[in-house]
């Protein structure tokens, strides 16, 4: 590999980038960015000692490690790409000191400056609705044009997208969250729903009206198609029965979002952020946001409240006649 042409004669090197590729079981993109930023980080060491052909990682100290993020800054690299070569070099050290190579890690204190969070993106309330409209209109317009193969196809997958948007609105799931619902885990009658989020964790959320009528459509008529009605059944399944995928639902988004005229840019998980953002302008206060989107952290959720904050200014120095 290139990175390896680089420093062909460093056994530390190599060793890392075995280990990289056998243990971490890396992909040669990431394995091939690490070994850039190494030996990147190594030509500048030899640039302070010329004469030495080979680094002694154990000699590298933290001023070492300082002058590079210097040198990263000189070059005028994103924060994003400063941030990932410190952590590439991090990892490395910390392989050595792992391994008794070196006695300590010169990046382990050190940190480049800090990416600014981007605000999340949502829709507005509007932008919502005229969503949650469009699979009834794309299916109609696939019906009339022959898209659709017949009308019991292109009602069944109209009503579960639609069920599916309204649930992923009305709780603030995330896609995988949806698609990963089981039969159990709805209950209709109290109007909410078990989810399970990242690392297994659960949580309850809560099934709107409208999110409930349109869930009712939707299972109703998949009982008709459908004879697995088992506690642990996908609740969202394609037309072959199986379970419904992310890939598939987002395909389809795209589509909504043409017949909706809304941006390109919107996804499936701008509603789970239209959903926090809607619940805090409306009053909600951040722990029960915290608490519905799952979230560990309430720093987390408090990106939301900028969002909140943000048109509140705009609102205000858009219709205050002294702003």
């Amino acid at each position: 590999m290139a990175e390896e042409k680089e420093s062909p004669e460093d056994k530390n090197y190599h060793r890392f980038m075995s280990f990289l590729r056998n243990t971490r079981n890396m992909s040669e993109h990431t394995i091939s960015s690490y070994g850039i930023d190494i030996c990147q980080f190594a030509g500048l060491c030899l640039k302070k000692n010329p004469l030495e052909e080979q680094i002694d990682w154990d000699s590298v100290s933290v001023y070492d490690a300082r002058n590079f993020i210097v040198s990263l800054q000189d070059e005028g690299l994103t924060k994003t790409s400063m941030q990932r070569k410190l952590s590439g070099l991090r990892s490395f050290f910390r392989y050595l000191v792992r391994d008794c190579r070196v006695r300590s890690n010169p990046f382990s204190g050190l940190t480049g400056p800090k990416k600014q969070k981007s605000l999340p993106k949502y829709m507005t309330v509007a932008e919502v609705g005229s969503l949650l409209d469009a699979p009834a209109k794309f299916w109609q317009d696939a019906l009339a044009s022959g898209y659709a193969r017949d009308e019991v196809s292109a009602d069944f997958q109209m009503k579960r997208d639609t069920a599916m948007l309204e649930i992923i609105y009305s709780g603030g799931l995330r896609i995988s969250e949806c698609t990963g619902l089981n039969l159990s885990d709805i209950d209709l009658f109290s109007g909410v729903m078990k989810i399970r989020g990242k690392g297994k964790k659960e949580r309850l959320g809560a099934i709107g009206a409208p999110a409930a009528r349109a869930l009712r459509s939707y299972l109703s008529m998949r009982r008709t198609m459908f004879a697995d009605k088992r506690p642990d059944s996908p609740v969202f399944l394609n037309q072959q029965g199986a379970r419904f995928t992310q890939r598939s639902f987002q395909r389809n988004f795209k589509q909504y979002l043409v017949t909706a005229n809304l941006p390109p840019e919107m996804t499936p998980h701008k509603l789970r952020h239209s959903f926090a953002t809607h619940l805090l302008d409306a009053g909600a206060d951040l722990r029960s946001v915290q608490e519905l989107l799952g979230h560990a952290n309430l720093s987390t959720t408090q990106l939301y409240t900028h969002i909140s904050s943000e048109r509140m200014r705009a609102v205000y120095h858009q219709a205050h006649p002294r702003a």
